[in-house]
């Protein structure tokens, strides 16, 4: 056999750096400016426990990117930051009410119920991971209805985007929050993915946030590309103000207070400057896009669920989910739809997802 040409050698040599792994959001490396930004930090003796520059700046940024007076909290974890926020917001005897697929409520591993003393979540289902403004005024007067036979709600936890790639108009957000109000219920966002939600919408930090009704948000850094850096925001108000002055004491309480906060705010700064967060979700729900409009094409594909963010939920036959796993891409699964063919899978794109990368698992799909 005759060597390769040199045009198979640069096909092999695509082929082998191609970017295989669509499981998550979280298997990237962290971008170069937050990079970049730790090691600008990493010099001299600063005052520990977040009295350092960086950190005691956070306040201020955070207040301009959402055009709001804020407190905000670093916390290097999406679970810790979820968890921390809810136990300032509902007794041991209260409950949060989330949808069903919410992840606080299924993939924190208890850690909700930990931080908050035994505060019950209870999950509603709704399509499509989004809560209907229609059914929560009968959900919250049947809970007060029991009286102490129930715990009581004392908070509302919106997921923004939802677990299932979709999001929530600001209106859908206003409404809940304003059902949830009206019941004395404080409301929580889940925003892991809050930047790929902006990005879709279009829309200003505040028009999702605390314009539409949200009281406490966990802002996520992590999946924007931060190395480990998400963030705790008090949007201040009367519900508010009271939550913020024991939030210091949770967070070293529950072993969440880094001596070396300026790493932490050096990540957060970062992704803020320039709006670079939102730059980089907005490529991820770019390449994301990309995957569906060649999905959508392939006959033996059913999309179950609109694609609003970085994540797309896919239909495929079995064997094609086979043969990508044995060419090496990582996905996860899930259960399929009950009377559809195939397995459910879902891909995550993110900030370092390139367009080869998508074409490449498309042509996979169709070869």
């Amino acid at each position: 056999m005759g060597s390769p040409s040199s045009k198979d050698e640069g096909t092999h040599l695509v082929r082998d750096n191609l970017r295989k792994n669509f499981a998550s959001d979280n298997v990237t490396p962290a971008c170069p400016a937050v990079m970049q930004a730790i090691a600008d930090a990493n010099t001299g003796n600063v005052p520990s426990y977040g009295h350092d520059d960086l950190s005691l700046t956070l306040n201020q940024r955070f207040g301009e990117v959402f055009e709001a007076e804020v407190a905000v909290f670093p916390v290097a974890t999406g679970t810790a930051t979820n968890s921390l926020a809810l136990s300032a917001m509902v007794p041991p005897y209260g409950s949060v009410l989330c949808d069903q697929s919410a992840h606080i409520n299924n993939e924190e591993g208890g850690a909700p119920e930990f931080f908050t003393q035994g505060a019950k979540l209870i999950g509603i289902p709704s399509p499509e991971g989004r809560m209907d403004p229609a059914g929560l005024a009968p959900t919250l007067q049947q809970n007060r209805s029991k009286g102490v036979l129930a715990p009581p709600f004392t908070a509302l936890s919106i997921t923004q985007a939802t677990e299932w790639g979709t999001t929530y108009p600001c209106t859908t957000i206003a409404a809940l929050s304003e059902v949830a109000h009206e019941y004395g219920l404080t409301v929580h966002m889940d925003g892991s993915r809050l930047g790929n939600a902006i990005a879709h919408l279009n829309c200003s930090p505040a028009d999702t946030t605390w314009k539409a009704g949200i009281d406490v948000l966990s802002f996520g850094g992590t999946k924007a590309g931060a190395m480990a850096a998400e963030a705790i925001v008090f949007f201040l108000n009367d519900r508010t103000r009271p939550m913020v002055d024991s939030m210091a004491r949770r967070i070293k309480r529950g072993g969440h207070l880094w001596s070396k906060q300026r790493f932490m705010a050096a990540q957060l700064l970062a992704l803020l400057k320039d709006d670079l967060w939102l730059e980089n979700c907005r490529h991820a729900n770019a390449m994301c896009q990309r995957l569906r409009h060649g999905l959508y094409k392939h006959p033996a594909v059913n999309l179950p669920f609109a694609t609003e963010s970085n994540e797309i939920f896919a239909v495929l036959p079995e064997a094609q989910v086979e043969q990508l796993h044995a060419e090496g891409y990582q996905f996860y699964t899930y259960p399929t739809p009950q009377g559809v063919p195939g397995k459910l899978v879902r891909f995550v794109t993110s900030f370092y997802t390139r367009p080869e990368d998508a074409d490449a698992l498309l042509a996979s799909l169709i070869s």
